[in-house]
């Protein structure tokens, strides 16, 4: 890692001619983004090679100044990853401090690497280029996580749940249509992120402070070098733009709501209350006063987290809502943001991940669980509507013998057929088969429903899906 940045004095802040004396140093130290956006160092040394390279190339560079340039940037990356470069709050931000490294490593040639090119677009690359990375990063995550649960809902595919509405128990399902559920919601994660990620692969550097540059730059020659799909089309909008940064923390927010959704429900049926499902202990923690305790501290934290990223999103929005064109300094305030919101999402789906290969469902409590009579109640009165009875004096007709049983202390299962008979003449001995968990989940052959098939050929699906998703 670089060094601790080093605090110059007053008179070294002074850089540009316009200027008769230095800052003063509390606005040094409020203006200076230095201190975080020199994470991105690497972007921006690897921007301006390119740049470099373009201009040697349309006859801008010199042949000499190009490989001094090329030579002293390399150093200068070298230096910074083997932790020997100070980077300085008096020249303000990373680019000053990388530029200013090089015009003192190989001297005047450092100075000609600016042409045709602003701080404004060279940070609009730089920031680029960071998303465009750690976006794929965070797509390569995604796709491992529904990977792990595709192999869990195949691992467990026969297993039976009770599926709730209101936090009640409503109806019996399997357990991998509840994971597939969620599989559902990470397919929708992963492709915004590949639809924030083409908005996001185009190149701004060429665009100057706000209008452009006069000189004959070929700005497609960069973007092919740097692996973009093209250029952006405006200069205003270019230096100025932070809608990449505004949809991946809204793709980001979606996809920790979702978390985090999984994740009350983990901590729910972790609970001995409910015991549906075992975490691995690898994942949880205990109590520094109570010694039984075994505490679902990641599932936890991964819903606490989802308010800090959320609260990201927010803010950019909140940064960018009231911007005059071109580029403002307000734009600075992005870089954290940014940063934070991938430092939480990608180890997040990661941990995530890893947590829900070690898990388990507790197939005896679910199965007994599942096997509840009254979650049957729905499929008795799809019963009757197939012998001829409509749906609502069928609805009706269950709803009533549900009462009696509750009253009778018996679920529907233990109801003979005589006592049905005094509610609906319609009933047969064929009824029972109606009430049986298994049945009434494979029943349920509609597309989308619960049925065994579907989710097998739905697991099928989504796996065919994944081997070709890449960014």
């Amino acid at each position: 890692m670089a060094k601790t940045m080093k605090k110059q004095p007053l008179k070294s802040a002074k850089w540009s001619g316009r200027f008769a004396q230095g800052i003063d140093p509390r606005a040094l130290a409020y203006t200076q983004s230095v201190s975080f956006d020199r994470r991105l160092y690497r972007y921006d040394i690897v921007g301006s090679l390119v740049h470099a390279k373009m201009l040697r190339k349309v006859g801008i560079l010199k042949a000499e100044d190009y490989k001094k340039i090329a030579r002293g940037l390399n150093a200068i990356l070298q230096d910074i990853e083997a932790g020997r470069f100070e980077f300085q709050e008096a020249y303000e931000d990373v680019h000053l401090n990388i530029e200013k490294a090089l015009i003192a490593k190989i001297g005047p040639a450092g100075g000609r690497l600016h042409t045709a090119r602003s701080r404004n677009d060279q940070v609009a690359l730089d920031v680029r280029l960071y998303c465009r990375d750690h976006v794929r990063q965070l797509h390569a995550a995604v796709v491992d996580l529904e990977k792990v649960f595709l192999k869990k809902a195949r691992e467990f595919l026969g297993v039976t749940i009770p599926g709730y509405t209101h936090l009640q128990r409503a109806q019996p399902v399997l357990f991998s249509h509840h994971l597939m559920a969620y599989v559902e919601m990470f397919e929708r994660d992963r492709t915004r992120l590949e639809d924030a990620y083409r908005r996001l692969n185009l190149m701004p550097l060429g665009s100057g402070a706000l209008a452009g540059t006069t000189f004959p730059l070929d700005r497609e020659f960069v973007a092919k070098e740097l692996g973009f799909a093209g250029v952006t089309r405006n200069s205003l909008d270019a230096v100025s733009d932070r809608d990449f940064a505004v949809e991946i923390a809204a793709a980001g927010s979606l996809l920790m709501v979702h978390l985090s959704r999984l994740s009350e429900e983990l901590i729910l049926w972790s609970t001995t209350e409910f015991d549906f499902i075992k975490l691995p202990e690898s994942f949880c923690t205990g109590s520094s006063m109570m010694p039984q305790k075994m505490n679902p501290d990641v599932p936890e934290l991964v819903r606490g987290k989802t308010g800090r990223v959320v609260g990201h999103l927010t803010g950019l929005l909140m940064l960018i809502k009231g911007l005059p064109l071109a580029y403002n300094k307000d734009l600075q305030e992005d870089k954290e943001a940014i940063f934070d919101l991938f430092d939480t999402l990608v180890p997040t789906v990661r941990i995530v991940a890893a947590m829900m290969s070690g898990a388990r469902p507790n197939v005896a409590k679910t199965e007994k669980a599942a096997s509840d009579g009254f979650l049957m109640a729905t499929d008795l009165a799809d019963w009757l509507v197939r012998h001829g009875v409509d749906f609502r004096t069928s609805h009706e007709i269950t709803a009533k013998i549900v009462r009696s049983a509750l009253e009778k202390g018996k679920d529907l299962k233990e109801l003979t057929l005589n006592e049905l008979k005094t509610f609906s003449p319609k009933f047969t001995p064929d009824v029972f088969r109606a009430l049986e968990t298994k049945a009434g989940v494979n029943h349920r052959k509609v597309t989308g429903g619960t049925a065994q098939a579907n989710v097998a050929r739905e697991i099928k699906s989504v796996e065919a899906r994944l081997k070709n998703a890449s960014l």
